[in-house]
């Protein structure tokens, strides 16, 4: 494992308020990054301070050719490929909530696309890049809806439990290389998307539940990501860390 001032890490789905958070940290503690998404990041990358590095390209998750053409990014500008946060999913697009029965296949088929499928296939595509340093850390981002199953939302909640199963699953597969596999899960984080889709109310309800009954912000999931991204997490894999506050016991 790399020291941390010569890692490199592919983040995906930076552009919304947590994934800021995330790049920010990373390259604040020397990481050299590799941010993706639909968006444009170009901002993003733009705002962090260093010692570390990033560089934006535009990525759809869900097609390889652009997932290995981000791989093949960090390898030639950064030396390597150490650590991948699969953190794009769908969510703010979501629209209003319903329930199931109301929901399309068209719904579920996007859903389980990008929050799924798309994020084996960043696995996928990281993998030789990661086999090639000689192992390394894949942190997935699923939701502690998979726990709480609030209504309205079937096909996102299905999304991020099926992410645990994939975080587990990879993690049994990929230890004979020295890569770990874990997920974190948040809970509801005020945050631009979670106010696109929620009322005041709700998120205040949220926060009132927790054993730390305050609002939860972007920067509370950056310890737990770093750790299980870092060195001193080498012998926890298939794990998936709840961070929310206390609102959910695992």
């Amino acid at each position: 494992m790399n020291a941390v001032n010569e890692r490199t890490v592919l983040l995906t789905g930076c552009t919304g308020d947590i994934g800021v958070a995330y790049l920010k940290a990373l390259t604040a503690t020397g990481h050299n990054v590799v941010a993706v998404d639909l968006a444009d990041g170009t901002a993003a990358v733009e705002s962090v301070a260093g010692p570390g590095k990033a560089v934006f390209q535009r990525c759809d998750v869900t097609e390889d050719a652009e997932l290995e053409s981000a791989v093949r990014l960090a390898v030639d500008r950064f030396g390597g490929l150490d650590a991948v946060i699969n953190n794009a999913a769908v969510y703010r697009g979501l629209g209003r909530k319903r329930p199931l029965e109301e929901l399309t296949n068209d719904d579920w088929d996007l859903v389980l696309r990008v929050n799924v499928r798309g994020m084996w296939q960043v696995i996928k595509a990281a993998l030789p890049a990661l086999r090639e340093r000689g192992g390394g850390r894949i942190v997935n981002i699923a939701s502690s809806v998979a726990r709480t199953a609030p209504p309205g939302f079937a096909h996102y909640v299905a999304s991020k439990a099926a992410v645990e199963g994939l975080t587990r699953a990879a993690a049994r597969e990929l230890g004979r290389y020295g890569i770990t596999v874990n997920s974190v899960s948040p809970g509801l984080v005020d945050d631009a998307a979670t106010r696109a889709l929620n009322d005041s109310g709700y998120v205040a309800a949220a926060s009132a539940g927790r054993s730390l009954p305050r609002d939860m912000r972007p920067d509370d999931l950056v310890g737990a990501v770093l750790w299980l991204t870092g060195p001193d997490s080498g012998f926890v894999t298939g794990q998936t860390i709840v961070v929310d506050g206390g609102g959910v016991f695992v």
